[in-house]
């Protein structure tokens, strides 16, 4: 969705003109509006705003379940090592990582 120059509402015409700028929104406008020249904040419908976070959280779900997919591929073509393995590889990179920055992270102590 673009946006023309009447979508774009500085501060402080906003706030003199919110009820009205809040009745555009409800009817599907979504306006930008600015303070010193920059974007900062956006106005829309709230039916809008919970649309948007439900296709995010979708995006998210899609995201989980790629990951999972992948991860019974490894699983299936043997593609896995046991947890202190992993846990001491993860460790013996760090180590290695920190003698070449010159770095040394303190050890955890759980």
């Amino acid at each position: 969705m673009g946006f023309s120059a009447s979508d774009v509402v500085p501060f402080t015409q906003a706030r003199a003109n919110l009820s009205e700028l809040a009745d555009q929104a409800k009817a599907g406008a979504e306006k930008i509006i600015t303070k010193n020249g920059e974007s900062y904040v956006a106005l829309i419908d709230a039916e809008r705003l919970d649309y948007y976070h439900r296709l995010e959280r979708e995006r998210i779900h899609l995201l989980l379940i790629d990951d999972a997919s992948r991860g019974l591929a490894d699983v299936l073509a043997g593609r896995t090592q046991d947890a202190d393995t992993a846990l001491a590889g993860l460790q013996a990179a760090r180590a290695a990582k920190a003698a070449t920055t010159g770095k040394a992270k303190p050890k955890h102590r759980g």
